[in-house]
């Protein structure tokens, strides 16, 4: 009736969406939960000051925050570096096996470009920025 092969063909790419939908989710919920837990022990500790007579806590900045943080300039060159080798390594094994495909690795290698164009271009802003405020201090 059923082979393996079919059910398998089918079954693999629904739980590959529903597993990477819910780890999504559950990343979500975990970032939610953790800032409602620091919010609420901040909030003890803002009452309890109150309830002492003490002088309130100012809110930490960190609050308002992303949690991601911000992208550090090496990790630019870094991820640059590895999506421009991952994007020629596919395209050297698409053009090995399917040669209609080989154009697909070229988007990695886009993506490792602009990665690293994004780290040089910062690199010399920074370095503007650094000469000026020594031209000011002058």
């Amino acid at each position: 009736m059923y082979n393996i092969e079919s059910i398998m063909g089918k079954a693999i790419p629904m739980i590959a969406i529903v597993m990477g939908i819910g780890v999504a989710m559950l990343s979500v919920y975990l970032d939610y939960r953790k800032k409602r837990d620091i919010f609420e022990l901040h909030h003890k500790e803002r009452m309890a000051a109150i309830d002492k007579g003490m002088e309130i806590p100012p809110l930490p900045t960190e609050f308002f925050q992303d949690s991601r943080g911000r992208c550090q300039p090496g990790d630019r060159l870094r991820r640059g570096l590895v999506m421009l080798c991952v994007g020629i390594a596919v395209t050297i094994a698409l053009r090995a096996t399917v040669d209609r495909f080989a154009l697909w690795g070229l988007v990695p290698v886009a993506v490792g470009v602009a990665n690293l164009l994004a780290y040089f271009i910062n690199g010399q802003h920074r370095i503007a920025d650094r000469d000026n405020r020594t031209d000011d201090r002058r």
